[in-house]
């Protein structure tokens, strides 16, 4: 008899992301807002070039990592 159990590969279904997600997301997003500002000014007047992390990107690449953070606790 064979064991159908042993290798069983379970696939996530992508589902959008909920309401309340994109709102503490928007949240965490403005309040980086100005810290990004002032990190990206910093880094700029630091190295001379603008090949660094824009203020906008900044702030997204924080919010995409405290927020999941926020709903896996």
């Amino acid at each position: 008899m064979t064991d159908q159990t042993s290798d069983v590969h379970l696939v996530r279904a992508h589902r959008p992301p909920k309401a309340e997600f994109m709102v503490y997301f928007a949240i965490i997003f403005i309040a980086a807002l100005p810290l990004a500002f002032i990190a990206s000014f910093l880094a700029m007047v630091r190295q001379g070039d603008l090949k660094t992390k824009g203020p906008i990107a900044r702030a997204w690449s924080q919010a995409r990592i405290i927020t999941p953070m926020i709903f896996s606790a």
